[in-house]
């Protein structure tokens, strides 16, 4: 493709991530930030103003605006956004990146449905960039070379290669260990509710393991929050896992611990209004519950799907 400046980067969608990614292009590197707010939920829209973005009125004044189009979406929305953007894409249209936690088999097929040059394989790795260290973005790809626009002290870009499938690949491993982690660690302290020996295993923990506690406390609570998410992107690794020949299921067990904690009560948190105050034994406790009611097929209250994007 032809060298292109990146001026105007549109960011669908502007949720958890894509509101801070918007945040720091905008500050760090002086870009339009636009976005298309058509159906999203109130957070949303309340999120993309307070990053700043410039609302339009469609998904097609984003496109036409746009050098540079980022989907930051959950897993489960990325195929069916890419459909509905790759009829709007032509050749001389602005670059895709899509930047979500999908296994290398599925950004290959929605690859397939733009012009390679305008294509870009990606994978965000770390929290939002809001520092003290750089978000990572992976990628790789033809225009790769246009994603170095977003490249500030919050943002690094770091490129590996032409061939898509790449990216998302190191997403996934990366995915695999840090929230695979995490549900290791919400199973086990709900086996250990479950079993009446919570407080001996908290007991141990503090006495052989302090700092594993501690981030424990600091993330177990909040996970309900993030579940709806993170359970389609478990699903995703077991996919890609399966690919390499390699075993699928931990992290098939790890989906069907975030699906648990997307019917909890707690699953109607966001970050913003997580109770950090709750200590991490009540948490365990209603994650608990929830194994009762899954084992009698009670479901009261079911939260799954709450999690906006």
């Amino acid at each position: 493709m032809q060298d292109m400046t990146i001026k105007t980067v549109g960011i669908l969608s502007p949720g958890d991530m894509g509101h801070e990614v918007g945040r720091a292009l905008r500050e760090c590197n002086g870009l339009r930030v636009v976005t298309d707010l058509s159906g999203r939920s109130e957070r949303t829209k309340g999120l993309a103003v307070a990053a700043g973005f410039e609302i339009l009125d469609s998904l097609d004044s984003v496109v036409e605006a746009s050098d540079l189009v980022l989907s930051i979406m959950p897993p489960a929305a990325a195929v069916g956004f890419a459909v509905q953007l790759a009829e709007k894409i032509g050749a001389d249209g602005p670059v895709v990146a899509d930047m979500n936690a999908v296994a290398p088999g599925t950004v290959r097929r929605i690859a397939a449905q733009f012009p390679t040059d305008r294509f870009v394989d990606g994978g965000i790795v770390g929290p939002s960039p809001r520092g003290p260290k750089p978000t990572r973005f992976y990628v790789s790809g033809t225009p790769v070379a246009a994603m170095e626009a977003l490249a500030s002290e919050r943002i690094a870009v770091r490129p590996l290669g032409l061939e898509i499938g790449r990216a998302s690949a190191q997403k996934m491993l990366y995915s695999a260990l840090n929230k695979g982690y995490w549900a290791l660690q919400a199973a086990v302290l709900t086996a250990a509710e479950r079993a009446g020996l919570a407080e001996e295993l908290r007991a141990e923990l503090a006495f052989s393991q302090p700092d594993v506690l501690a981030r424990m406390e600091d993330r177990v609570g909040l996970l309900p929050a993030d579940a709806d998410r993170f359970h389609p992107e478990m699903a995703e690794i077991a996919t890609f896992f399966k690919s390499l020949g390699m075993m699928t299921g931990f992290h098939r067990g790890a989906e069907d611990l975030f699906r648990l904690l997307a019917r909890t009560p707690l699953a109607a948190e966001t970050r913003e209004t997580w109770d950090r105050s709750r200590p991490l034994s009540e948490s365990v406790r209603i994650f608990a519950e929830a194994v009762d009611r899954q084992a009698t097929g009670a479901h009261p209250g079911d939260h799954s799907g709450m999690t906006a994007i």
